[in-house]
């Protein structure tokens, strides 16, 4: 009997590559929306009973589509996702580093971006499919994705340079100065900038925002603060300073992503401080 959602780490040899898989079931009413939030994660969307429906995208260069697979890459605006009624899906969180072993691609090719998944796979993203509707149990499902992904996994090494000041910044959610890694490494902070954002799509400020913004998130789901302390705590100059971040990444004020957002956001979206793999 499958229950309503359902998460787990994958296998440990994918564990660098893929920080969790996730199963859902939504049954919101037809029309309402959802918003798919900047994070540190590279996201693999599986509809196993509809096409995902994005009405938004997060570049204002790609127009709303719908998906059976969608591969969502690193991005600094809201996607919005629009409900067609009950739903049954595969969310599967990827690390920006470990993107070129699964899919053959690096992080940046996809950044910015929402990619067909067969675009990428070709027929095995169909079988992909195919295979997970036609399993019976959550644990079912999670075993196909260990199977199909432990097959075609093809590891490859990201630069060290650009792996250090990745993990550097998702240790500390984002508050750690881009002089600084680029000191740390030994190269200047443009050299780091245009290597970092050639591997991974962004550059390393946009991934400190990102970063900072997710740890907020983070820490209004499990602790409640204030907004001034919430501000405080991720590194923000004060509560207008992340008031004006949470408009432009998340399309919402943070007091309006609380009342509408946040009581059907579910724990295994919004990732912890260690939820960065290690490539």
């Amino acid at each position: 009997m499958l229950g309503r959602n359902a998460a787990r780490a994958p296998a440990h040899p994918l564990r660098p590559f893929i920080a969790r898989y996730a199963g859902f079931t939504t049954d919101a009413a037809v029309g309402e929306t959802h918003t798919g939030l900047p994070s540190r994660h590279v996201h693999l969307i599986i509809g196993l009973t509809k096409p995902i429906d994005i009405v938004r995208m997060p570049s204002p260069r790609q127009h709303a589509a719908a998906f059976t697979a969608l591969v969502g890459g690193l991005h600094d605006a809201p996607a919005v996702m629009r409900n067609d009624g009950a739903a049954t899906g595969m969310h599967l969180f990827l690390t920006p580093l470990g993107v070129r072993s699964i899919f053959g691609v690096p992080s940046a090719a996809l950044a910015h971006r929402v990619v067909d998944l067969h675009d990428l796979w070709g027929r095995a993203a169909a079988e992909l499919v195919e295979r997970l509707a036609s399993s019976a149990t959550w644990e079912q499902r999670f075993r196909v994705l260990d199977a199909v992904f432990m097959r075609t996994l093809r590891p490859v090494a990201v630069r060290a340079e650009i792996a250090w000041a990745w993990r550097s910044l998702a240790r500390v959610q984002g508050r750690v100065p881009v002089p600084e890694l680029a000191r740390e490494i030994g190269w200047s902070r443009r050299h780091l900038t245009e290597r970092f954002h050639a591997e991974l799509g962004v550059t390393p400020k946009t991934a400190a925002r990102i970063l900072r913004f997710e740890h907020a998130c983070r820490t209004i789901m499990d602790e409640r603060p204030s907004l001034a302390a919430t501000a405080l705590e991720c590194g923000y100059h004060d509560q207008a300073h992340m008031t004006r971040e949470w408009r432009a990444l998340a399309g919402y004020t943070p007091r309006a992503w609380i009342a509408h957002e946040l009581p059907f956001l579910q724990d295994y979206e919004v990732a912890r401080a260690d939820d960065d793999g290690n490539v």
